[in-house]
């Protein structure tokens, strides 16, 4: 079972296995429901430590939360002023760890400036803090990865970041914090677990889950590509499906439920050129922290905090979502943003453990697992960047109920698949460059997408040449990485890759809809498509596109969410 692909022949030998479950010895220790971080994160520390593991996903890997964060590895700057001390220690050493030993190939140090707005309180208060968030990090277990911070006068500030006002700020403390691709890392993390022999199948859905009395022995899915149901059995089941927790949980049980709240944050994307700053910023709003970041040839503007009670597949950025930000942005910039220098926008929710508190702002960010019914393990809550923690905690606790002896969680030792020889091939991209004939900036491009595999791409160039080609109205990304997001990383529709194993759907300005045909055409032969089937999803992804646009002009949540529902997720024939 064990494989270093994605590809469709492994998603059919992974449902194989999930229907062999049903025969005498077939059954699973664990099967994970839920294909973002911490459901991936759980697999693969499941596998790892020697279990029978299944893994699903109702969409594609990572396709809600996990693909539309702030794409930041973080301690939270803004937890400490909570006082909410274990959770930053916990954080940041997770972050070391990515840095440096998990996945240093898509996790990698970003520099921000906290400005500072008040003399001569609020530099000695503010350092105070970023000095013991860069203590907590050195004393937290592993090396930090990252410089230490630095005290800037108004003067060096402006250095730094030209696109300041001169009256922003007094100066400003520059700190460290770190970046991930948020969608590729979960589905590298995917693939590492199916190389440790997990069965993993996206677009799987579960309907319901089995019972014997009072405990759950399974589930009963749906494979939404050919409209197949069958049981999956499995000996512990792990709901880790994020902010659709309570309905997945109210399928066993109303007993001793966890309530987890969907928190609506947006961003924005937008090109390089319209802010001239060598450094990201972090800046107070009156609710939260609005985060300027920097994004390859591109920022990232983000983020709100707001209720979110409607569809939670597709949530949906309003006309008032994108002022708001931009309006918080432009109090500190020369030039101010508009509409039209936005490029992308997307919205996605935090699945926040429901409070008394009416803010979902001020709801705590730790996580919880419970065990509500024999055979179910629920985890909930936490943040991107513990998901390591989240998934350990997860798999120690469906482990307590196993029969035989399961060791102890290794991920914090398991390298993603890319991590591994990811330094030297690095070091050797101008000799790479040199052996394949292209330029040496996309070797560096491949290589911090892919890290020691990019040669499995550049291999595909070297086989058809037109592969070298990049995609219309998105050169950043060649032809080959579609190839390869479908034969390697589990790519099922076009949207998989424009929105998720590339980031065309927010990085260009027609937001992807120029490369759909090329896509699709690209897919085809991988999937099996014909040409009716390729025009039905390039149909499908420009619907989309106008949905989302037509979205983000409407003035609140329920009228946005009306506009972005006419257009549900994509269903193949059958």
């Amino acid at each position: 079972m064990a494989t270093d692909a994605l590809s469709p022949e492994y998603r059919e030998a992974a449902l194989g296995k999930l229907r062999a479950t049903a025969q005498p010895g077939g059954e699973l220790d664990i099967l994970i429901v839920g294909g973002g971080v911490v459901g991936a994160g759980a697999a693969l520390d499941a596998v790892t430590r020697g279990l029978k593991v299944g893994m699903v996903e109702a969409r594609d890997w990572a396709s809600g939360t996990s693909s539309r964060s702030s794409k930041l590895i973080h301690g939270g700057l803004r937890y400490l002023e909570m006082l909410d001390f274990a959770l930053v220690q916990e954080a940041l050493k997770e972050r070391g760890l990515l840095i440096q030993r998990i996945a240093p190939h898509l996790v990698r140090p970003v520099p921000f400036l906290y400005p500072l707005t008040k003399r001569f309180i609020e530099r000695p208060y503010v350092g105070a803090g970023i000095m013991l968030y860069d203590t907590m990090g050195l004393t937290s277990g592993n090396s930090r990865g990252v410089p230490m911070h630095k005290h800037l006068s108004r003067r060096s500030t402006l250095r730094a970041a030209p696109s300041l006002k001169d009256d922003a700020m007094i100066g400003s403390i520059r700190y460290y914090d770190a970046q991930v691709d948020d969608a590729r890392y979960v589905a590298n993390m995917v693939r590492t677990a199916a190389h440790y022999g997990a069965a993993a199948a996206n677009r799987v859905a579960v309907v319901d889950f089995l019972r014997e009395g009072e405990r759950v022995v399974g589930a009963r899915v749906r494979d939404q590509e050919s409209g197949e149901e069958f049981d999956v059995f499995a000996q512990q089941v792990v709901n880790a499906t994020g902010v659709w927790t309570d309905e997945t949980q109210a399928m066993v049980t109303d007993r001793g439920q966890l309530k987890v709240r969907a928190s609506k944050g947006i961003h924005l994307v937008v090109p390089r050129d319209r802010i001239q700053s060598t450094v990201g910023m972090i800046l107070r709003t009156e609710k939260s922290v609005l985060f300027v970041i920097p994004w390859g040839r591109h920022w990232i503007v983000g983020t709100t905090d707001t209720d979110w009670n409607l569809d939670k597949a597709h949530p949906a950025a309003t006309s008032a979502d994108i002022d708001y930000l931009l309006e918080h942005v432009n109090r500190v910039l020369k030039r101010p943003l508009t509409r039209e220098d936005v490029e992308g926008v997307y919205a996605g929710l935090r699945p926040l453990l429901a409070g008394e508190n009416d803010s979902t702002a001020k709801l705590s960010r730790e996580h919880v697992v419970a065990h509500p019914v024999p055979g179910l393990v629920v985890v909930a809550g936490g943040k991107w960047t513990t998901y390591r923690v989240m998934a350990k905690d997860a798999v120690d606790e469906a482990a307590r109920a196993l029969d035989e002896k399961v060791p102890e969680s290794c991920t914090q030792t398991i390298p993603l698949l890319g991590a591994v020889g990811y330094k030297a091939a690095w070091n050797k991209r101008h000799r790479t460059a040199e052996e394949y004939g292209v330029h040496v900036v996309r070797v560096e491009h491949l290589l911090n997408r892919y890290g020691s595999l990019a040669g499995e791409v550049l291999d595909l160039i070297a086989a058809d040449p037109s592969l070298g080609e990049t995609l219309p109205g998105a050169d950043d990304y060649l032809r080959a990485e579609v190839v390869y997001a479908t034969t390697h990383e589990g790519a099922r529709h076009v949207e998989d890759v424009l929105a998720r194993r590339t980031r065309i759907s927010i990085e260009s300005w027609d937001r992807g809809v120029s490369a759909a045909p090329v896509v699709a055409e690209l897919m085809a032969p991988v999937l099996g498509w014909d040409e009716q089937r390729i025009e039905k999803e390039v149909r499908h992804y420009l619907a989309r596109v106008e949905a989302e646009r037509l979205s983000q002009e409407q003035p609140d949540d329920v009228s946005a969410d009306a506009a972005r529902l006419a257009v549900q997720d994509i269903a193949p024939p059958r």
